[in-house]
């Protein structure tokens, strides 16, 4: 189904809009759908990604142990590492 939509928009941003439609042979109706159908497929994208590495998280069976890094003053000898 589908449905009309009522948008307030520049007469200035109209024009130049109409004159890139028509540079690429559509219409302002089929460019802004084009553009919303893009704008929501980058957002599901976004969102399944985002479910996928937080499921990944979940069932991962990789554990750190008690590992944690050491102190500053532990891994820093304050030597230094470049020559200038």
């Amino acid at each position: 189904m589908t449905r009309n939509l009522t948008l307030a928009i520049d007469d200035d941003l109209l024009d130049k809009v109409r004159v890139l439609a028509a540079m690429k042979r559509t219409t302002v109706n089929e460019a802004v759908r084009g553009f919303l159908t893009q704008w929501v497929q980058q957002e599901t994208s976004k969102d399944e990604a985002r479910e996928a590495l937080l499921k990944l998280i979940d069932e991962s069976k990789g554990r750190m142990g008690d590992w944690r890094p050491g102190k500053r003053d532990e891994i820093y000898s304050g030597d230094r590492r470049f020559d200038r």
